[in-house]
């Protein structure tokens, strides 16, 4: 019997059996426990969402000591708290008084809607997009309410007669050649002004003689000339008012060197810098020009046919051809121009021709559903012809020639007044007003007022010498139209700000360009058919 009792008896004893018990009672006053925050639990989810913020961890360790489902239970009860936190984890509220000792509950801050402009809210891409996606959908519905009515109506081989009438006629052509005749007095009288041979206010006569010259000789061919047509007269006139500006800006840098060089002698140069430079890979640098060894036809050229207007003794130029870019500058100038001719023998032609029969009843209403509906297209292809001329063509030549001052726009588009539209848009032309132009004037004792009034007329000039003599009828609307940037250019700088301006802004660029045109198309037809029939 001892050893039948010693075999039953636990190894640890009589202790070790207290123990266990112990430890088996714990256990069920453990689960009694979890039992009952496991009810607390629930009356709290029951109670609301914020009644069981921060209590998790203390129920999910009781319920541990309870079972592997409570512990399960627990566990998920954990992550969801940590993935989906309620109103009084993370966002300043809560309804756990513990971790609200206000015990007021709060949920609310104060705060601007995202909306208003004190909020400091700027992410409006979603917004923009959606603009573009109206826009894209809104213009696709016009394009094919235009092809169901009128068809397809582009056709390349058009464009061919917009130039020529008789092709073995082309007065066009010769006319540019012919510019080449003032380039070459030009140049001549600026050598025999170096050499000291002809006195300045003889050669400044001769140059205003030989500037007004530019423009007159063309205007009058083709005025006379019957064979040429109005698209080509506006590339000819367009040519000689280029080669006008260069040649003005050519005189006036050669008189200020002149100038310069009777006002003080320039310093001789030590040897070394006599010797040509070399570079880090042994190839010898282009050596600066000074005046008068710029009078060449070699340098001359190269500036009439360099994307400036503005003449220099030594422009920057790139240091190589970028033959990629290039080629994607060419492959632009390709699409775009037949984006241009598709868009304007599609769209407009037909919008213009619909357009006569409300101006000559003078029906208002017409005429101002009739402008609005060619304003769409007209902005459209303004925008196409800003890209293919400022970023194509003159990147194209500019990267064939190598010069170096690309800036041929800045961000007119963001013109929070009529002044810095005209000032950024085209900057050939104002870097040409601004130089030869507006600081002269300055220079001569005009107020600022003066010379801006001054320079926006010259351009009123240019802008209808380029419309009214290529048609071939003296109309102002084109003058009128520049004229009255003068007074827009005032009130939107005065009465409207930031947006409103820039809203101004695109409103006269959308507007005014097509009332122009129908104005233009109307007296050419008028002129020009409805007489004849």
């Amino acid at each position: 019997m001892s050893h039948a009792r010693g075999f039953w008896r636990p190894k640890g004893g009589e202790g070790e059996v207290g123990g266990a018990v112990a430890k088996v009672t714990k256990a069920v006053a453990g689960g009694g426990r979890a039992t009952v925050a496991g009810r607390r639990r629930r009356r709290r989810a029951a109670a609301g969402p914020g009644s069981g913020s921060g209590s998790g961890p203390a129920w999910a360790t009781a319920a541990g000591a309870g079972g592997g489902r409570r512990r399960r239970g627990a566990a998920g009860g954990t992550a969801a708290a940590r993935q989906n936190p309620g109103p009084g984890q993370g966002d300043g509220g809560g309804g756990d008084p513990a971790h609200d000792p206000g015990g007021d509950f709060r949920c609310h801050k104060v705060q601007e809607s995202l909306l208003s402009s004190a909020s400091g809210y700027s992410n409006y891409r979603g917004i923009l997009n959606w603009c573009v996606v109206m826009l894209v959908l809104s213009n696709a519905r016009l394009f094919l309410e235009n092809l169901i009515k009128y068809g397809i109506l582009v056709d390349p081989i058009q464009v061919v007669s917009l130039f020529l009438k008789d092709p073995y006629s082309w007065p066009s052509l010769c006319l540019i050649i012919a510019a080449n005749v003032f380039v070459v007095v030009a140049l001549a009288l600026e050598r025999r002004l170096a050499a000291g041979s002809l006195s300045e206010g003889a050669g400044a006569a001769l140059h205003t003689l030989n500037l007004l010259a530019i423009l007159c000789f063309p205007a009058g061919v083709v005025l006379v000339v019957t064979s040429i047509t109005p698209v080509g007269a506006v590339f000819t006139l367009a040519i000689y008012t280029i080669v006008f500006l260069k040649l003005f800006s050519f005189r006036d840098v050669n008189k200020w060197c002149r100038e310069r060089r009777e006002v003080k002698t320039a310093p001789p140069a030590p040897e070394d810098s006599l010797a040509p430079a070399k570079k880090a890979n042994g190839d010898v640098g282009r050596n600066e020009v000074t005046y008068p060894a710029n009078l060449t036809y070699r340098n001359l050229y190269y500036f009439l046919f360099a994307p400036t207007l503005c003449y220099e003794l030594n422009f920057p130029r790139s240091p190589r051809v970028r033959k990629r870019f290039l080629l994607r500058r060419l492959f632009e100038m390709l699409f775009f121009i037949q984006l241009l001719v598709g868009l304007i023998q599609q769209w407009m032609v037909p919008t213009i021709q619909n357009s006569m029969k409300p101006f000559r009843d003078m029906d208002y209403s017409r005429i101002i559903e009739r402008l609005l509906k060619l304003a769409v297209p007209n902005h459209l292809i303004w925008l196409i012809f800003f890209y293919w001329f400022f970023h194509s063509c003159l990147n194209v030549v500019a990267e064939v020639m190598q010069f170096g001052d690309r800036e041929f726009y800045r961000d007119w588009w963001n013109s929070e007044s009529v002044t810095y539209f005209w000032q950024n848009w085209n900057i050939p032309v104002h870097k040409w007003c601004l130089r030869h132009f507006y600081k002269p004037m300055l220079k001569r004792g005009a107020s600022k007022w003066a010379a801006q009034t001054a320079v926006f007329l010259a351009s009123a000039f240019f802008h209808e010498y380029l419309l009214s003599v290529p048609l071939k009828m003296l109309r102002p609307w084109a003058f009128m139209g520049m004229a009255a940037q003068i007074p827009l250019a005032w009130f939107v700088s005065k009465f409207l700000r930031g947006n409103y301006g820039n809203a101004a802004v695109w409103m006269s660029l959308i507007i005014g360009q097509p009332i122009a045109v129908l104005m233009y198309v109307h007296d050419y037809y008028v002129l020009n058919y409805e007489g004849n029939q």
